[in-house]
C-alpha cells in the first residue's frame, strides 16, 4: 500500500509540474495580441519615428558624400571602397536628390528642372521631405517635411540632426570636406519610404530584433520564468512527492550550464517564431521544411511546444541548482564533472609510484625552470635594447652584451674544431635576434616617419599609436610640437577671423551714421520750412553725437588693448559707485520694463579702484541689460564681499535666443545680436572687461538657456600692494592714491 500511495503521490507531482508548465505556455501565446498591439507599426508596415531617426544620422553624413560629387575632392571608386556599405548608398536607391548652391541651382547634374522645383517645393506629395542646408561657416540648418510625419515628428526629426554624433565607423568628417554655402535635399514617397525600410529592417531577422528587445515582450517572458522559477523551488519541498530522486534532476552542475547557456542563445529564434506567428507567415516557413496542413490553431500549438520545453528547461535546471543548498558540500563532489575529473587524477597519481613521480616531477620541473630563466634572461635584455633610452648613457648596457658575447665565444673555444659548429649555431641564432631587432627598429622608425609626414601635411590630430621603443623620447617631442602647432593655428584662425569681423563691423557701425549725416545735409540744403529744417538739425545732431560716441569708443578700447590708459586709482566705496549707476539710469530702467532686485551689503565695501572707469563698468553692463533683457522679467544684480576679492554679478533673462559663443561676446565689436539692428557699439562689454582687467579684476560671461550671466571679481589691493607688479619687478603707480 505504501508503494502505491508513494507511486500515484509522484504521479501527481508530474502533473502538477506539466500543468503549471502548460499554464505557463499557454499564458505567453495568449499574451501574443498584446505583443501584437506593442508591434502595431512594425506588423503593418507603417513607417515609425524610430526609422526616421535612424535615417537623419545617414542623411547627414550624405551630405558630405554627396558635397564630395560637386567637389571631387576624393575620388569616387576610393568613397565607395571605403564606404560603400554605408546605409546612405542603399536609401539613394530610394529616394531623389540633390545639391543646390546658394543662387538655387542643382549641381549634381542628375536631375531635370521639374524635378528641382519639386525639391525645392515645400508642399509636395513627397512622404519624406529632408534639406539641409550648410552656411558659409559650416553651420547645419534643417527642415523636414512631408506626408509621413507629423508635426511633433518633424521636430523630433530635426533635433535628431542638430544632436548628431558621428559614427565610428563611418567618420566622414574627418575624411571628407566640410560642406559650405550648400544645400541638400532628400525626398522619398511614401512608397518608396515603406520599400526601404522594409529592406532595410529585414523582417524576418530586423523586426524579430525589435520584438526581443520590447519591454512588453521581456516583462511577460521573464514573469513566467520567475513563476517557473518559483515552482520548481516550492515543489521539492514536499518530502513525499520525492522529485529530486528522479534522475533527470540529478544531472551535473556543468550539464545544466551548458543546457542554459545554448537556451539563452537561442532568444532571437524564440522571438523570431513569435514574430512569425504574429504575422501569419510561420505556416508558410513550416512548409518551406516540408510539413504542409498548418493552420492557424497548429501554429498556435506550435507555439505552445515551444514554450513548454524552454520553461521545461528553466524548472529542470532551477531544481537541479537547487540541490546546491541542500546538499551543500556534497554537491560540488557528487554532482560536478570537473570534481569526478580532479579526484580520478589524484587517484591515478598515488598508483605511480612517488619515486617515478618525484623523478620525472624533478627533471622536468628542472628543465622548464632552467629554460623560463634563460628565455626571461634574454627577453630582458632584448627589451632593454629594444626600449633603449638614447637620452641616457647606455654603458651598463652595452657592457652587458659585450661580457655575454665573451663568455659564449670562450665557452665555444673550448671546443677546438668541434667549436666551428657551435660557431655556427650561435652565429646562426645571432643572426635571428639581430635581424629581428634592426626589423622591429626599422618599424618603429616607420611609424615614427608616418606621424612625422601626416605632421608635415597639416594633420595635426593623427594618432601616433603603439611603442615605439628607443623612438618614444622622440614620440613624447611629436606629439607636444603637434600640440603646440594646433593652438597656434587654431589662435591664428580666430585672430584672423576676429580681425575680419572687426573691420566689417566697424565699417557698418561707422557708415550707418556717417549715411545719415550726408543724407540730412542734403536735404537741409533744399529745404525752406524752418521747421523741417529744424527737424533736421535735430537727426543731424543725435547722428553726429551717435557717430561722436562710436569714434570715442573705439578709442577708448583700443587704448585699453595696448594698456595705454591712465589708471587713477583711489579709494573708492563699490556699494555707492552701484547705487549711483542705478540712480542715473532710472529712466532707462523703467522704459525698459524691468524689475532689477539688488542685493548689496548694508556697510561699506572700499576698494582701490579708478572710480570712473568702474563706473563706465557698472554703466556699460546696466545699458546692456536694459538693450537686451526681456521686458517684464527680473534682473538680479548680486554683490558679495569674500575676503580677498569682491563678487559682483549681474543676471538676466535675454530676449532673444543667445546663440553666440560666451567667450567671444566680450571681444571687440561682437555682439549678442548677429543683424546689428539694436542701438551699440559692440564694446561695452570689450571695454567693461578691459577695465576690470587694468583693476587686475576678472570679467566672465556666462550662458545657459536664455539665462545671460556676468560674473566681476575685483581683488582687494592696498597702496603697498600695487607697487609692486607680477611681472617680478617693481611698477610704476599708474595714477595717484588717494588714501
Amino acid at each position: 500500500m505504501l508503494a502505491i500511495k508513494l507511486k500515484n503521490s509522484r504521479r501527481f507531482a508530474v502533473a502538477l509540474i506539466v500543468a503549471i508548465l502548460l499554464l505557463c505556455s499557454f499564458c505567453m501565446v495568449s499574451a501574443y495580441p498584446v505583443f501584437a498591439d506593442v508591434m502595431e507599426p512594425e506588423l503593418k508596415g507603417r513607417v515609425t519615428l524610430e526609422h526616421m531617426q535612424d535615417m537623419m544620422d545617414d542623411l547627414v553624413r550624405g551630405g558630405y558624400y554627396l558635397y564630395n560629387e560637386v567637389r571631387r575632392n576624393v575620388d569616387q571608386s576610393k568613397v565607395m571602397q571605403d564606404y560603400g556599405e554605408d546605409a546612405f548608398f542603399l536609401m539613394r536607391k530610394y529616394m531623389d536628390c540633390e545639391v543646390f548652391s546658394a543662387d538655387g541651382k542643382g549641381r549634381l547634374g542628375k536631375n531635370s528642372e521639374e524635378d528641382l522645383r519639386r525639391l525645392l517645393n515645400k508642399n509636395t506629395d513627397y512622404g519624406l521631405r529632408v534639406a539641409l542646408e550648410y552656411d558659409s561657416g559650416g553651420q547645419i540648418s534643417v527642415e523636414v517635411d512631408g506626408t509621413c510625419p507629423d508635426e511633433d515628428e518633424r521636430y523630433a526629426l530635426e533635433q535628431r540632426v542638430y544632436h548628431y554624433e558621428p559614427d565610428s565607423a563611418y567618420d566622414v568628417a574627418y575624411f571628407f570636406e566640410e560642406p559650405v554655402s550648400a544645400k541638400m535635399v532628400y525626398a522619398l514617397t511614401e512608397e518608396n519610404l515603406q520599400r526601404y525600410i522594409r529592406t532595410q529592417y529585414n523582417s524576418q531577422h530586423g523586426y524579430s530584433f525589435l520584438l526581443s528587445n520590447n519591454s512588453t515582450y521581456l516583462y511577460f517572458e521573464w514573469i513566467l520564468i520567475f513563476l517557473v522559477v518559483f515552482a520548481a523551488v516550492l515543489i521539492p519541498c514536499n518530502k513525499s512527492w520525492r522529485i529530486e530522486e528522479f534522475w533527470i534532476f540529478r544531472s551535473p552542475l556543468e550539464i545544466v550550464g551548458i543546457v542554459w547557456a545554448i537556451a539563452c542563445s537561442m532568444e532571437g529564434w524564440y522571438a523570431s517564431v513569435v514574430w512569425n506567428t504574429m504575422n501569419h507567415t510561420l505556416a508558410d516557413i513550416v512548409a518551406e521544411m516540408g510539413a504542409s496542413g498548418i493552420d492557424h490553431g497548429a501554429e498556435r500549438m506550435l507555439n505552445v511546444l515551444m514554450w513548454f520545453c524552454v520553461f521545461a528547461v528553466v524548472y529542470w535546471g532551477t531544481t537541479c541548482l537547487r540541490a546546491v543548498f541542500t546538499m551543500k558540500g556534497r554537491y560540488w563532489k557528487e554532482r560536478s564533472i570537473c570534481a569526478h575529473l580532479l579526484f580520478w587524477a589524484r587517484d591515478r597519481k598515488e598508483e605511480l609510484g612517488e619515486q617515478v613521480k618525484q623523478g620525472a616531477d624533478g627533471a622536468t620541473g628542472l628543465f622548464r625552470r632552467m629554460w623560463a630563466g634563460i628565455r626571461n634572461y634574454v627577453k630582458r635584455i632584448y627589451d632593454s635594447l629594444i626600449n633603449l633610452d638614447i637620452q641616457e648613457a647606455a654603458s651598463q648596457t652595452i657592457f652587458k652584451i659585450v661580457l655575454i658575447n665573451f663568455m659564449l665565444l670562450t665557452v665555444i673555444s673550448c671546443f677546438w674544431f668541434y667549436g666551428i659548429f657551435a660557431l655556427l649555431i650561435y652565429s646562426g641564432v645571432l643572426f635571428i635576434i639581430l635581424r629581428r631587432y634592426f626589423y622591429d627598429i626599422q618599424r618603429k622608425y616607420k611609424m615614427l616617419l608616418e606621424s612625422m609626414n601626416l605632421l608635415a601635411e597639416g594633420i595635426l590630430d593623427a594618432p601616433i599609436a603603439g611603442d615605439l621603443g628607443i623612438f618614444n623620447p622622440m614620440k613624447t617631442e611629436i606629439q607636444r610640437i603637434q600640440k603646440g602647432f594646433k593652438k597656434a593655428v587654431e589662435e591664428e584662425v580666430k585672430s584672423e577671423r576676429m580681425k575680419t569681423e572687426l573691420i566689417t563691423n566697424v565699417s557698418h557701425d561707422l557708415k550707418t551714421p556717417l549715411t545719415a549725416i550726408i543724407t540730412y545735409v542734403d536735404l537741409l540744403k533744399s529745404e525752406e520750412d524752418p521747421q523741417k529744417r529744424k527737424e533736421y538739425l535735430s537727426v543731424l545732431e543725435r547722428k553726429s553725437q551717435r557717430l561722436k560716441v562710436l569714434i570715442e569708443d573705439l578709442f577708448e578700447i583700443s587704448k585699453a588693448a595696448s594698456r595705454n590708459v591712465t589708471m587713477n586709482f583711489m579709494r573708492a566705496d563699490i556699494v555707492e559707485l552701484l547705487k549711483q549707476v542705478e540712480l542715473e539710469n532710472s529712466t532707462r530702467i523703467r522704459e525698459a520694463g524691468l524689475d532689477f532686485r539688488w542685493s548689496l551689503p548694508k556697510e561699506k565695501v572700499v576698494l582701490l579702484l579708478d572710480s570712473q572707469k568702474t563706473y563706465r563698468i557698472f554703466e556699460n553692463l546696466i545699458v546692456n541689460i536694459t538693450k537686451y533683457a526681456l521686458p517684464h522679467t527680473r534682473v538680479y544684480i548680486e554683490l558679495r564681499d569674500e575676503g580677498n576679492e569682491v563678487f559682483i554679478s549681474m543676471k538676466n533673462v535675454s530676449a532673444a535666443e543667445l546663440k553666440f559663443n560666451a567667450d567671444e561676446i566680450t571681444d571687440r565689436f561682437v555682439r549678442g545680436d548677429a543683424s546689428r539692428n539694436t542701438e551699440g557699439s559692440g564694446l561695452g562689454l570689450a571695454i567693461a572687461k578691459s577695465f576690470t582687467e587694468l583693476q587686475y579684476g576678472t570679467l566672465k560671461v556666462t550662458t545657459e538657456a536664455d539665462l545671460f550671466k556676468v560674473s566681476i571679481r575685483l581683488p582687494k589691493r592696498t597702496e603697498e600692494l600695487a607697487a609692486y607688479t607680477p611681472n617680478g619687478g617693481k611698477e610704476e603707480a599708474q595714477g595717484n592714491f588717494v588714501p
